[in-house]
């Protein structure tokens, strides 16, 4: 049997399901659409170490980019991709309040790749910070995790603003304490490279532009201000963020 079987019927067991036939080709989303509804319950014995073996082999299938390969201005780089494939300290996921990851099957959002790709142990650390904090995560703060099967070495969480009509200046702020946040934790846990994704655009609806410089204005102030050494890599996907983050590190670099 296949590993991405045998994980199938682990997981349908644990619902009390028999396994779907299903093409060959969509096993893997069979797969990523259990584990994205999987709540973070016990691990049956083994399971990890399987996880583990499939994640592995669907890393190597991605490739690995390193951090180090990249090139920095003002201790900050631009690039293109899957923040998942990215081998740096840390990469930031932009989470929701619960902090438990997305779990609408197979959704695109950041948030649902880097909790199918770090492996169920993520969701089940996630679930025991929020249970020792007792409430959801505040916008504009930050928790830092392991990150179990990806490349990099830790993720930290922040929710960013929702915007829902007008962007207004409290918009603009949590934004803001999101990246600072985020930076003040990697710089007390000694990271010294960390990825940012594209904090609240897509599905929390704030403006690319006014998103994009509000990051590269705090990343930059923040790194003027202290001697860490730390290295910024913006992670973009869409060509649109892309483009906006080139004029934007061109303009002031």
């Amino acid at each position: 049997m296949d590993t991405v079987d045998a994980l199938i019927g682990i997981l349908c067991g644990e619902r009390g399901e028999k396994p779907q036939n299903c093409p060959e080709k969509l096993k893997d989303r069979y797969f990523r659409a259990l584990v994205n509804v999987r709540p973070p319950a016990p691990l049956k014995p083994g399971y990890e170490a399987l996880e583990g073996e499939y994640l592995a082999q669907k890393l190597k299938e991605r490739g690995v980019v390193d951090a180090d390969s990249f090139e920095y201005r003002g201790g900050i780089a631009l690039w293109k991709g899957d923040i998942t494939r990215l081998k740096c300290d840390g990469i930031v996921n932009a989470a929701n309040s619960q902090l438990l990851g997305c779990f609408y099957p197979c959704h695109g959002c950041i948030d649902n790749a880097i909790h199918t790709f770090a492996g169920a142990q993520l969701r089940q650390e996630c679930a025991r910070i929020m249970a020792a904090q007792g409430h959801e995560e505040p916008v504009g703060s930050a928790k830092i995790t392991g990150a179990y099967n990806l490349p990099c070495r830790y993720i930290i969480h922040t929710v960013g603003p929702t915007v829902y009509g007008e962007l207004t200046d409290v918009h603009r702020q949590q934004l803001k304490s999101c990246y600072l946040s985020c930076l003040k934790l990697a710089a007390e846990r000694g990271l010294k490279s960390l990825a940012f994704c594209c904090i609240s655009t897509g599905e929390f609806h704030f403006p690319n532009g006014e998103a994009a410089k509000i990051a590269v204005d705090t990343v930059r102030t923040f790194l003027a201000g202290q001697g860490s050494g730390l290295k910024v890599i913006f992670n973009v996907f869409k060509e649109v963020d892309y483009e906006i983050y080139s004029r934007l590190l061109a303009e002031r670099g």
